[in-house]
């Protein structure tokens, strides 16, 4: 396996974030993977679940957003993360023409990267991946920032704990019903963190992430 750090420029502006590709042998597509609002890319999880898709022959491309590559201040405004999106998706599509690519993200960094795909429907992605779709504040229930999803025209797997604080299941579900390109995998027992006991949840995400994958390239 191929793994590359290197510094990834969003814009002159706002400056440059960290960046590192997985790239194992034999992949069939390459996934840019954004962390959520309390950790950063080589938060744990992270970093198991790029090296999980990678034994599984899926690249990863992951990246601070610029909050947390400066450490400091609450997560960005979504036009910052916007164009971080961006640039991770133009640098992938630079460094690996030849692959399928598909977007990423865990929690904050699954919903800016929907939130720009739904404002820019001419993204040549295949499909994006929700590793906990954020849809609402803990204990503020509500469906608010699933609206822009409509606008998403990439097919879309959302991987949803049954436990999840920031997405009641009886509103996640019918969300996830009214997309047409959506596919919802229900893993019981898992809160946001993917935390279910002794069960090992992150060999679940990976093997739906991996088939819904496959399914999407064999069309």
């Amino acid at each position: 396996m191929n793994t590359q750090s290197m510094v990834l420029q969003v814009s002159p502006e706002i400056g440059n974030v960290s960046a590192e590709y997985m790239l194992p042998d034999n992949c069939n597509c390459m996934v840019t993977l954004a962390h959520g609002a309390g950790a950063g890319m080589n938060h744990s999880f992270m970093v198991l679940l790029a090296n999980a898709l990678a034994e599984n022959g899926i690249a990863t491309l992951r990246f601070n957003f610029p909050f947390m590559e400066k450490k400091k201040g609450p997560a960005d405004r979504p036009p910052v993360a916007h164009k971080t999106i961006l640039a991770a998706i133009a640098k992938a599509k630079q460094l690996f023409p030849g692959l399928p690519l598909f977007v990423a993200g865990k929690s904050f960094g699954g919903r800016m990267s929907s939130q720009y795909l739904a404002e820019h429907n001419d993204v040549d992605v295949k499909g994006i991946i929700f590793y906990g779709f954020p849809l609402h504040p803990a204990g503020k229930p509500s469906t608010d920032r699933a609206e822009h999803l409509q606008h998403v025209k990439q097919r879309m797997l959302f991987l949803q704990g049954t436990k999840d604080e920031l997405a009641a299941w009886d509103l996640i579900e019918p969300v996830c019903n009214s997309l047409k390109p959506a596919t919802l995998i229900k893993i019981e027992g898992a809160d946001h963190s993917f935390k279910a006991g002794k069960k090992d949840v992150m060999s679940v995400l990976v093997k739906e992430t991996n088939d819904w994958i496959n399914k999407i390239l064999k069309k």
